[in-house]
């Protein structure tokens, strides 16, 4: 039997795995919206995710979590300060990414990934939580919206004519407890 992950902070000792685990990820949502592997798994493209992933758990201002089960990397997630500049970010806080392992969707990394996420935003005091998704990207729209996240109405531009759509969590305070709980909870 598989161990239950175990979440802690990345370090850049794991950059390398959180790399390869993007990389894989992206392979997988992006291919299957009309996108050719080459485009993703090139060596700059694999550089530039890379860089990206150093400045992430470098920053003062993100947090990146891993997700660890039999001493491997399965997953990873990154939040912080919400990107856009109409959102405010004394009340909201951004999930950058979510990325398990293929092979290792659907066994329960993927919500611990996003329940770290939102443990962050009720340690912050942050009511709502935002994040971009690829609209063609099915399985994260869908795994997204089992948990309370809806459209907000902002795009941008994304690959192959398909948009990156806003997704919002609204959380709203437990009376009893005085924390947050995600407002589908009700």
């Amino acid at each position: 039997m598989t161990s239950p992950p175990i979440l802690r902070t990345a370090t850049l000792d794991d950059l390398d795995a959180i790399t390869d685990i993007h990389t894989r990820a992206r392979v997988e949502y992006y291919r299957a919206g009309g996108l050719r592997e080459s485009e993703l798994t090139s060596v700059e493209a694999r550089a530039s995710r890379r860089q990206a992933w150093r400045r992430a758990i470098e920053a003062d201002d993100r947090a990146v979590s891993c997700a660890v089960r039999d001493g491997e990397v399965t997953g990873v997630v990154s939040m912080g300060p919400p990107a856009d500049a109409d959102v405010d970010p004394t009340t909201v806080g951004q999930l950058f990414q979510i990325h398990v392992r293929p092979g290792s969707w659907g066994a329960g990394i993927g919500s611990r990934l996003h329940e770290r996420f939102v443990r962050l935003l009720r340690e912050g005091s942050l009511s709502v939580g935002v994040l971009e998704a690829w609209e063609r990207n099915s399985r994260a729209q869908a795994f997204y919206a089992h948990r309370g996240w809806r459209p907000d109405g902002h795009r941008r531009p994304g690959p192959r004519d398909a948009d990156y759509v806003r997704l919002r969590l609204r959380l709203r305070l437990d009376l009893e407890s005085q924390s947050p709980r995600r407002a589908s909870d009700s």
